[in-house]
């Protein structure tokens, strides 16, 4: 819910793909910084071309009150990295509960003939998608760096990791509500927590003076 999603396309020569395989990849989140951080500098040397995408938190909100969804975002980018990267064969960590719904748009959307592998879990099955998960995971934690530089840490504690499912950032995001009228342009506003903190805050000052009117 806070700074921007990432989405990283690595693709490979068929004559690289032992050398990929030798790095022992797995999902992002099976790895520590540090191994990421590493395996990300031995990916780059491998790899024929990778394609970082950033979608700033701003342009997500925007996004949604469009009606695309995050599935529906994700898709679209998905399709613009398909078609610069031009593959004969692309493996997809489907973000989708249904991967032949996401198979089907990507087929009317990439237009370079590729065949599609389109899984749940593929970053775990495949270590080309392995590949691009680490790529995407160290950029993003690279851009949280450079929030919690930008931020007054003093003020409003640790910005954490930009997840919800972390204690550091919904603090940190408490602590920002309550001395400000409204979050950053790095806090995803139309996420459901965010929205919560601004309605509770709402409902605070709504409260405090109708205890005022009473007295």
């Amino acid at each position: 819910m806070l700074g921007p999603l990432v989405i990283a396309g690595v693709s490979i020569a068929k004559k690289d793909e032992n050398k990929l395989k030798r790095l022992n990849l797995k999902d992002s989140k099976m790895h520590t910084p540090n191994q990421r951080t590493h395996l990300a500098k031995e990916i780059e040397k491998i790899a024929k071309d990778i394609i970082i995408i950033k979608v700033a938190a701003c342009k997500i909100d925007t996004y949604r009150k469009e009606g695309v969804n995050m599935n529906k975002l994700e898709a679209m980018k998905f399709a613009d990295i398909l078609n610069y990267l031009n593959p004969t064969m692309s493996y997809i960590d489907c973000p989708d509960v249904v991967p032949k719904r996401l198979e089907d748009y990507l087929k009317k959307m990439v237009d370079n003939g590729t065949s599609f592998c389109v899984e749940h879990k593929a970053d775990e099955n495949y270590p080309i998608v392995s590949a691009a998960s680490i790529i995407a995971k160290v950029t993003r934690d690279e851009e949280v760096e450079k929030l919690k530089k930008e931020h007054k840490l003093s003020t409003f504690g640790d910005i954490g990791s930009g997840y919800p499912s972390d204690p550091l950032t919904v603090q940190w995001m408490k602590n920002w509500i309550e001395k400000n009228k409204e979050f950053p342009d790095c806090v995803r506003k139309s996420w459901i927590t965010t929205e919560l903190m601004v309605a509770e805050k709402e409902q605070s000052k709504l409260s405090t003076w109708f205890g005022k009117l009473r007295k």
